[in-house]
């Protein structure tokens, strides 16, 4: 296990700066996800832990030792990628051989450590084939595999769900968290732009924005206490609803947030009155989109079928007081009453 400190960390490709002033304490045997949007510098920050971009300013540490200078294949990490960056040429058995043949191991700590991992992914069947005999799933638990093999104080993965579809995502997730269980005390650094992942995954949680560091804590704490409307707006699914002008005025706020999950609806009696213009069906939930003349247009997440609202329907909603957000003109959260 290792812990990761950065303090006062930036990055710079010439003139541009994609990070500024990252200060992080991740612990030892923590899984840590960073989340943001495209471009924040999420995947730039994971690199230069790996050692495969440079440290413009700051220090990094890994175990309390600076990194800065310290050469890739010395830092004790292993990186999976998105692309998954298999061999084409070698079988599964010497994609997850090939690194620990390069450390000059033995044969027989090589195999041992190829079928241990290859049991622990339930591979072993695939290990005689080719990379292009396999699925995409199948080839990201290769690439898991192959660093499990080499037995890492860190592990790094940088998106590596996203060229999976919707239900191997799903369950290569479900793997990615049973993996961190039984490889107790691991530390791990997970890359991804899903929320979702990352709410389900991770111990805490580093949310990025445009270079630098909006908020860090467990899902639970950003989901309830966004430290900005960035944090309220990108955490959660679906996203926070946001209303500005006279209603949010009201309270001495600049915005309001309240979350489609804390939205009552019903037919009379709500709150603000409004007509649904949309609904989305994903069987256990219904998100029912509803433009009002007060708080403008707003999404309310029912259970089940939504009562089969037809576009053009009369209905109301009635916010959840205890769960209203309040924000100032900088985005900044306001005490709750």
């Amino acid at each position: 296990m290792a812990s990761v400190e950065m303090r006062n960390v930036s990055k710079s490709f010439g003139s541009v700066e994609v990070l500024r002033g990252i200060n992080l304490a991740l612990k030892a045997g923590e899984f840590v996800v960073f989340v943001g949007p495209s471009g924040c510098g999420k995947s730039t920050l994971l690199r230069m832990i790996a050692g495969l971009e440079d440290v413009t300013a700051g220090d990094l540490m890994i175990d309390g030792a600076q990194m800065n200078d310290v050469l890739p294949a010395k830092r004790g990490i292993a990186m999976v990628f998105q692309s998954y960056a298999l061999y084409p040429h070698m079988t599964v058995r010497e994609n997850m051989s090939f690194g620990l043949e390069q450390a000059r191991l033995s044969r027989e700590v090589i195999e041992a450590r190829v079928a241990e991992a290859a049991a622990m992914l339930q591979i072993t069947s695939y290990l005689d084939r080719k990379p292009r005999e396999l699925s995409g799933g199948q080839r990201q638990r290769v690439a898991i595999g192959r660093a499990i093999t080499r037995k890492p104080r860190l592990f790094l993965f940088d998106e590596p769900l996203s060229n999976l579809d919707a239900s191997l995502r799903v369950d290569t997730r479900i793997e990615i968290a049973a993996l961190h269980k039984r490889l107790a005390g691991t530390t791990m650094i997970y890359v991804t732009h899903d929320q979702v992942e990352a709410m389900t995954l991770a111990d805490r949680i580093v949310v990025l924005n445009r270079g630098q560091v909006e908020q860090v804590g467990t899902p639970m704490e950003l989901y309830e206490a966004p430290a900005s409307r960035f944090v309220a707006g990108f955490i959660g699914s679906p996203r926070m609803n946001f209303i500005e002008g006279e209603l949010a005025e009201r309270e001495g706020a600049a915005c309001l947030g309240i979350r489609p999950e804390h939205l009552d609806l019903a037919p009379t009696g709500g709150l603000w009155p409004g007509e649904v213009v949309m609904t989305e069906a994903l069987g256990s939930d219904t998100y029912v989109h509803v433009a009002t003349p007060q708080a403008g247009r707003l999404v309310a997440r029912v259970e089940g079928g939504g009562g089969a609202l037809a576009v053009g329907a009369a209905v109301t909603l009635t916010p959840r007081k205890a769960a209203i957000h309040a924000f100032d003109a900088q985005g900044r959260p306001l005490p709750r009453h």
